[in-house]
């Protein structure tokens, strides 16, 4: 499907990318302070997408795309009573035109009618009634399980304690702050000596979850109830069209999106429900509720019933027509220029404060020299800013009609900020010839990072203190540190600096993968790391090996090798030091590395496996690039996704779609436990 202002990423760009939606998810489904708005959030998912559907071998473990939450919530407490799943996404008429005919092929006809009503922008949960008295308030959670919020039970306007008549039913529906609603609710906070919330959004998911001294008002709005779902209404509930069910719920007192400031409504075709989007998007600055968007349904039970759901627990039947992101008019008042961990020049935007689709916005990207050539950009333009995708806005036109003739051109440097050398101005992004030179910190801090050389204690600011003082420039200048020295920094006393000396010398000791990936390669990260370790299984023989050899390496190929040669060979002198530190540089599970084990005892030998969910029993310490790291250690190749290839599913708790997909492919699932005694002669 397309997207609005779809954004390219590179592999840095895409990791970060993912780290940033990751992220967002935590903070929306865990205290509701997401700094990301859901137009934003949309848009970088797409582009992580469009990524990850280009460089499938790319794929990181913790890409949100295909998991409910972006994997953010694992599954709680209360099973659903049938998948609670997330919507598919169109921007345009073509995705629906689209949508429409993948459901008519599926089908084998199309829908006679289609409802269609406000896509609502709160967070969904499941309310169940028991003969009448509402008795659960269930969170979506991961699609298949969701944490009970019962203490909201009285608190949700539109949501009665009691229905109409004793029914025992689940009903489905959003979570809101009306307007008036979030100015009351901040006010309540402020009043409580509590942060305001930045949006509604925000306010409800923060809310939902909190039991306070202190009430937060907000809404509840029906937009489903399972059809499948065990209840004295199941048989008239199967037989009702969408619209007609929505109906019946109103009738036991609950209040649906037909009773709201944009209706829902049916027609015929998908020309209507298009109509229907274009008039809800106009009356959408008049409503009292936030709205993202318009969700377009299958009227008919049957048709939804045979649509079903796809592996991400989407459903088929259904898609939600997202409207394009807000813009803001601010005036740019600099560019700043650095150079980044790889020798990148960056190029950010500094601006008037202004409010973009809910967040508060002093910065925005530039991207690169042709980008502002292209703009015009000068110093004091009125430029038009718009989220689409990026951890900052980007500024996507100037509106010269507002120039004054005092505005100064942007003016790009042809050198290094940092070293003055001539830049690299040959391809699109304009590059230090000193490369990692330039930005020795951030290649510090990097390789310092949990997932590569996890020393702990040396954070950001740690790492700044050490390279400005002149104690480091590189991560092999870390072997050299002193007590004394460590201790002349800020809040480094004797005992802080005795663990970080520590954790500095047990990094020696992390595997090659971990160390390969703590070089900060262009081109290669976790994955691609453990696979070159795999391969070459010494650091001798990863810097002897020429384009040829590394060519050979699985998601490597004959276009990034000359580029991983030609780096590994700026970095000799730095690779030399690390040798002569003592580091090991040695892939357990290897010949090399452990003269008993062969090729053939290791348990899962030629295996695809696939790592879910959050591990317990024996394997409650790993991560998961601890867990890959096990599955590529036994012989296995560890994935990211599951498909008809894949040998393995290890699912913890909340594996979620991708457990559901294995069970669907009639793929061999392990929990855990049973994965750590597969795998128990490798254990530490």
């Amino acid at each position: 499907m397309t997207t609005a202002a779809t954004t390219r990423l590179d592999r840095p760009a895409y990791q970060e990318a993912v780290r940033t939606a990751v992220a967002a998810c935590a903070a929306y489904y865990g205290p509701g302070s997401s700094s990301l708005s859901d137009s934003e959030y949309d848009t970088l998912l797409a582009a992580i997408r469009a990524y990850e559907a280009e460089h499938p071998d790319h794929i990181e473990p913790d890409s949100p795309v295909g998991k409910v939450a972006g994997g953010a919530v694992t599954g709680g407490k209360v099973e659903h009573s049938s998948i609670m799943g997330s919507l598919a996404n169109a921007y345009s008429r073509e995705d629906l035109d689209t949508f429409v005919a993948r459901v008519t092929k599926r089908l084998g006809h199309t829908p006679a009618s289609w409802c269609y009503g406000p896509k609502l922008d709160g967070l969904a949960v499941a309310a169940r009634y028991t003969d009448g008295q509402l008795t659960d308030i269930i969170t979506r959670g991961s699609g298949t399980r969701g944490d009970s919020v019962a203490h909201m039970i009285g608190n949700l306007s539109g949501l009665p304690l009691r229905l109409r008549r004793p029914a025992t039913i689940e009903v489905r529906g959003e979570v809101i702050m009306t307007k008036a609603q979030f100015e009351q609710a901040n006010r309540i906070r402020t009043a409580n000596r509590a942060k305001p919330f930045r949006n509604a959004r925000n306010g409800a998911a923060g809310t939902l979850r909190a039991q306070r001294s202190y009430t937060i008002p907000m809404s509840f709005v029906a937009y489903d109830a399972p059809l499948d779902q065990v209840s004295d209404l199941g048989e008239q509930l199967r037989a009702l069209d969408h619209d007609q069910l929505m109906g019946l719920l109103e009738d036991l007192g609950v209040r649906t999106v037909l009773s709201i400031g944009a209706p829902l409504m049916r027609g015929d075709s998908i020309e209507d429900a298009y109509a229907r989007v274009r008039e809800i998007e106009a009356l959408r600055p008049g409503l009292d509720m936030e709205i993202d968007g318009v969700v377009i349904r299958a009227a008919s039970p049957a048709d939804q019933a045979a649509a079903g759901y796809n592996s991400s627990n989407e459903p088929r039947f259904a898609i939600a027509f997202k409207y394009p992101p807000q813009r803001a008019v601010t005036t740019l008042r600099s560019v700043r220029f650095a150079i980044g961990r790889t020798g990148a020049l960056s190029m950010t935007a500094q601006v008037d404060e202004v409010d973009v689709d809910g967040s508060d916005v002093e910065a925005a990207s530039l991207h690169n020299a042709a980008n502002i050539a292209r703009l015009g950009l000068r110093i004091g333009d009125t430029v038009e800013l718009v989220k689409a995708g990026e951890i900052i806005p980007q500024i996507t036109a100037v509106l010269t009609e507002h120039r004054t003739g005092d505005e100064v051109p942007v003016q790009v440097p042809t050198r290094c900020p940092v070293c003055d050398r001539d830049l690299d101005t040959s391809g699109e992004i304009w590059r230090c010839p000193n490369g990692r030179g330039c930005a020795p910190a951030e290649n510090i801090a990097y390789a310092a990072e949990r997932d590569n050389l996890d020393i702990q204690g040396l954070g950001d600011t740690l790492v700044r203190q050490i390279v400005n003082a002149g104690l480091a420039t590189d991560v092999a200048d870390l072997f050299k540190l002193t007590a004394a020295q460590l201790q002349g920094l800020d809040r480094m006393g004797p005992a802080s600096a005795a663990k970080l000396l520590a954790a500095v010398e047990q990094s020696k000791q992390q595997p090659l993968n971990r160390w390969f990936s703590a070089l900060g390669i262009t081109g290669t990260g976790r994955t691609a790391s453990r696979r070159i370790a795999a391969h070459f299984v010494t650091f001798e023989a990863i810097r002897a090996a020429d384009a040829a050899a590394f060519a050979q390496v699985d998601g490597i190929g004959a276009e990034k090798a000359p580029a991983i040669v030609a780096e590994l060979a700026e970095i000799a002198d730095l690779c030399d030091r690390l040798v002569a530190a003592g580091v090991v540089c040695l892939q357990p599970g290897s010949a090399a590395a452990t003269a008993s084990t062969t090729a053939t005892s290791r348990p899962l030998d030629g295996l695809k496996v696939v790592v879910s969910g959050t591990m317990d029993g024996p394997l409650a310490a790993y991560g998961r690039t601890a867990m890959n790291e096990l599955v590529e250690r036994a012989g296995g190749k560890a994935s990211g996704s599951v498909s008809k290839n894949t040998d393995l599913l290890v699912a913890g708790d909340g594996a979620g779609s991708k457990l559901a997909k294995a069970h669907e492919l009639g793929l061999r699932v392990l929990t855990p436990v049973e994965f750590s005694v597969l795998v128990a002669d490798l254990l530490t």
